[in-house]
């Protein structure tokens, strides 16, 4: 079949002296200009938006350097990996605004931290320096890379981690260095910390290390299972300190839902549709080309005269991308969102690195090839989404629609109220045709035709993506409080209220009590409608059933209480 006729070339050595030196001084220029634009897109972000998941996040990185934490008990578990990373943050600020701004910061600069690795991971490849950094460049523009390095999220890092995972394993597969095979188990390892979809990344690596070992790159392999071990553990006792500290009542435990989904039929029905959900989504939100990628894998791993690295990057990426797919739909919880039947978010940590296989089948196949890979990815976006359509049927009307959700569908149909599977199809398959059509019209120079295609398609999204004006300005719908001394919540007031004032409130631990304030407390946030306040505390007046909090401040605090008052 004509799929299988991925030709592979061998990686180019790296230029010496000063071509190489140019190089490295674009790679840099171009990680600069990166991080320039992500931080401009998100120019306006003082606070966590997406809770809440990026409070927790950020309430564990300030509790590990040593501030206040928070009572997150019920919710969802936030790993202590990407925390880690934002310690520096709250050593040096106390602010929430200024560390939230710098938190943005770090995302920025950890994620256009991918485009120097896709260079690497293109070069590994058998790419032209010259063609690696413009094609690395305009794939950093990717939406995965883009939308989450503006947030407080696990997802502003992962897809760099992933990235040069895979560079890791091609250059411990093709050298059998130990220090390639120590990289690759310590990052594998570290995903395991950061996310729970990491732990699909530390078992594909497990048994790739082992595989490594049998076929006599010992050494790195021994190396890499070492080394895998010890982050690992560290990773798990981090883990166990942050749950004791900040979900003292237990997590939400994803970890069992999976094990009962993956025991019963309807519990696999959920998985595996909700795993053809996130491949749709998957080849949609890279305009079709994860598709090109995944049809081009496959054909390579099926290939036994292919070079022996390539095949174990691909057969790596496909165990991951296909584990991941399906445990993190298994685990997912049924909230009745549209996201529980089509979600890009957890397969992001893989989409650049099959934006890049997609690339290198298009220009490295024979016309008739990138037609048959085309097809392939077409049929394939067109089978997920058919079983997602079947499977959720009328609950992708019925259900709710959160926009933050489908931020590359809303660019692709322009609807911003509601999910249309067959409008994202059409044109995600639009764009598949114009990368495809560049790559057919200019036969052998067709690396800047199709990389400028990408780059125009990239750029159009990052333009929708940036903020059209500024934010309102005035209050938001939290309490303003600015007052020392204790603050607690009462356990009826809305999660959307308290969860994000525990990151707002930093010189104090939020507490939470049942009807009566906690003697020694100076704020109170309670429902709008619970009358009047026990005797020593005073209503505020603030808030109300529209915010769905009010607040009082008790007498015996020092001050008259009005810098507790709220908005």
């Amino acid at each position: 079949m004509t799929m299988s006729m991925v030709r592979v070339p061998a990686p180019v050595p790296l230029r010496r002296g000063g071509g190489r030196s140019r190089t490295w001084w674009l790679l840099a220029a171009g990680w600069a200009a990166q991080v320039a634009l992500r931080l401009w897109l998100f120019r306006q972000h003082a606070g966590p938006v997406a809770n809440p998941d990026e409070t927790g996040y950020l309430i564990a990185a300030r509790w590990l350097a040593g501030g206040p934490g928070a009572d997150l008990s019920g919710s969802t578990f936030y790993q202590g990996g990407y925390p880690l990373v934002l310690v520096p943050v709250f050593w040096f600020v106390r602010d929430p605004v200024v560390a939230y701004r710098l938190v943005v910061v770090v995302g920025a600069m950890a994620a256009a931290g991918a485009f120097p690795l896709a260079y690497l991971l293109l070069r590994r490849l058998g790419t032209g320096a010259r063609t690696a950094t413009v094609a690395a460049f305009a794939g950093g523009l990717a939406p995965s890379l883009l939308v989450f390095s503006g947030l407080a999220l696990a997802d502003a890092i992962l897809p760099t981690v992933v990235l040069a995972w895979l560079v890791a394993l091609h250059d411990l597969a093709a050298r059998g260095s130990a220090w390639a095979g120590a990289l690759a188990g310590g990052l594998g390892a570290y995903a395991m910390a950061v996310h729970l979809r990491g732990t699909v990344v530390l078992a594909v690596t497990v048994l790739t290390l082992a595989g490594l070992y049998v076929a006599r790159r010992r050494a790195g392999a021994v190396a890499g299972l070492a080394v895998a071990g010890v982050v690992a553990a560290a990773g798990v006792l981090l883990n166990r300190v942050l749950s004791g500290a900040l979900y003292p009542g237990g997590a939400r435990d994803l970890s069992g839902l999976l094990a009962e989904r993956v025991g019963g039929l309807a519990g696999q029905a959920w998985a595996l549709a909700g795993a053809a959900g996130q491949l749709w989504y998957l080849i949609a939100a890279t305009w079709g080309l994860a598709g090109v990628g995944l049809a081009g894998a496959a054909a390579l791993v099926a290939r036994r005269s292919a070079p022996g690295p390539h095949r174990l990057l691909a057969a790596v990426l496909l165990a991951t991308t296909l584990g991941i797919a399906y445990a993190s739909s298994a685990a997912l919880p049924d909230e009745h969102r549209v996201g529980n039947h089509a979600y890009g978010r957890y397969l992001a940590c893989v989409a650049l690195a099959w934006t890049l296989a997609g690339l290198l089948v298009l220009v490295r196949t024979g016309r008739r090839a990138v037609v048959w890979h085309t097809l392939a990815a077409a049929g394939l976006l067109t089978a997920t989404g058919g079983v997602v359509a079947w499977y959720a049927g009328d609950r992708l009307r019925g259900s709710a629609y959160i926009a933050f959700d489908f931020p590359e569908v809303i660019f692709l149909t322009r609807v911003r109220d509601s999910f249309d599977l067959i409008a994202a199809s059409a044109v995600a398959l639009a764009l598949l045709a114009a990368l495809t059509g560049a790559a057919l019209l200019t036969a052998r120079r067709a690396w800047p035709a199709v990389v400028a295609v990408l780059a125009v398609i990239n750029v159009a999204f990052a333009a929708d993506l940036a903020p059209k004006s500024a934010p309102a300005a005035g209050a938001d719908w939290l309490p303003a409080l600015t007052a020392p001394g204790r603050v607690a919540v009462d356990r009826r007031v809305r999660w959307n209220v308290w969860v994000p004032l525990s990151y707002r409130v930093s010189w104090t631990e939020v507490e939470h009590y049942d009807r009566t304030p906690p003697a020694g407390v100076c704020t109170a946030v309670v429902p709008p409608d619970v009358g009047p306040p026990p005797e020593g505390w005073a209503a505020t007046g603030a808030g109300g059933v529209r915010q769905g909090w009010t607040t009082w401040v008790n007498d015996r605090c020092p001050g008259d209480g009005t810098s507790a008052r709220g908005r």
